[in-house]
């Protein structure tokens, strides 16, 4: 799967043991991440893929985590000078984290939209109806993935400047995207489990607007007692609503700069333990149908942070097991 520079590990046509490996290696060996590792003071690390990956790990906790295990809204932007600073943005694009690329194909068994930031989940919900009228076709369903995560005061004003109606949590943000871009008042189907807190609980609302169904679903916490769902957490919960063959090719939509890690956490998610195929595609900015869906700034210490969480997610996904 190639974005940037730097293809991301294949997943076009299932797991494979050594093809992941293959993807895994070249993506994180690769000169952009090299020459990012060495300016920031790094060595770089000995040893296997494994060992790789781990130092790798260490290494961008103590250089690129900006969050500290605060939500993405919260993250600090670090001082950075000119050139570093040139240097982040065109590493981030060689490694696949900014520019968006359509569908490779014109048939998927599932379209998957990612939940995130309450504007972006806007922008993926509108793309994926954008990709639907532009002749994309969907066999099963479309489904839109969140969590009850309450959404800040920032990202309310944001919606409210948008013109959406007041939204409290990721879910409900996106069910109000579904509602708006697919032109479906109510759902047609509820689901849910309300178990007192947002972590342990779910929902699920299926909309029927011609054409693929769409379910809005909001996953529980698989670590209930630490934190909230995460996209993990939501492919998983979904991959349990809905059967899932070898082969099927599935469509993620998210933003481009969350490619990379999104896309490895769902080869080891679905991939690895359904056997489907998994394309991820990042919102195209330039489209007319998000006119009005405002865009966060994207900075170089936000791309430095993804690229570690890409580098984590290929850390899980190298640790998975797979059937050679």
């Amino acid at each position: 799967m190639r974005i940037g520079e730097v293809a991301l590990p294949t997943g076009a046509a299932g797991p494979d043991a050594g093809q992941i490996a293959a993807g895994v290696r070249a993506w994180v060996a690769s000169a952009p991440l090299r020459a990012l590792v060495g300016h920031f003071g790094g060595d770089w690390p000995a040893g296997d893929l494994a060992a790789v990956l781990a130092a790798l790990d260490d290494f961008s906790a103590r250089h690129w985590d900006f969050r500290g295990g605060r939500e993405r809204p919260d993250a600090r932007e670090p001082a950075l000078d000119p050139a570093t600073a040139n240097l982040v943005l065109d590493a981030a694009a060689a490694l696949g984290l900014v520019h968006a690329v359509p569908p490779a194909r014109t048939e998927y068994a599932h379209l998957v939209v990612l939940g995130g930031l309450s504007n972006a989940c806007q922008r993926r919900v509108a793309y994926a109806a954008h990709l639907l009228r532009a002749g994309i076709r969907v066999a099963g369903e479309v489904a839109v993935l969140g969590s009850f995560r309450p959404l800040s005061p920032v990202e309310c004003a944001g919606l409210a400047a948008a013109g959406v109606p007041p939204c409290d949590t990721e879910v409900e943000a996106l069910d109000a995207a579904v509602r708006r871009e697919f032109r479906v008042p109510a759902p047609a189907e509820e689901d849910g489990h309300d178990a007192g807190h947002p972590h342990h609980s779910w929902s699920s609302r299926t909309y029927r607007p011609g054409g693929p169904p769409v379910r809005v679903l909001a996953a529980p916490s698989s670590e209930p007692d630490r934190r909230r769902a995460h996209t993990a957490d939501t492919q998983r919960f979904w991959a349990e609503h809905v059967r899932l063959s070898p082969g099927d090719p599935v469509l993620l939509v998210t933003a481009p700069i969350y490619v990379p890690f999104q896309h490895c956490d769902a080869l080891r998610t679905l991939a690895v333990p359904y056997g489907c195929a998994i394309e991820t595609v990042g919102v195209d900015p330039a489209l007319p149908d998000l006119a009005g869906l405002p865009e966060p700034t994207l900075t170089p210490g936000r791309y430095l942070q993804e690229i570690r969480s890409a580098i984590r997610s290929m850390r899980a996904l190298h640790a998975a097991p797979v059937q050679a």
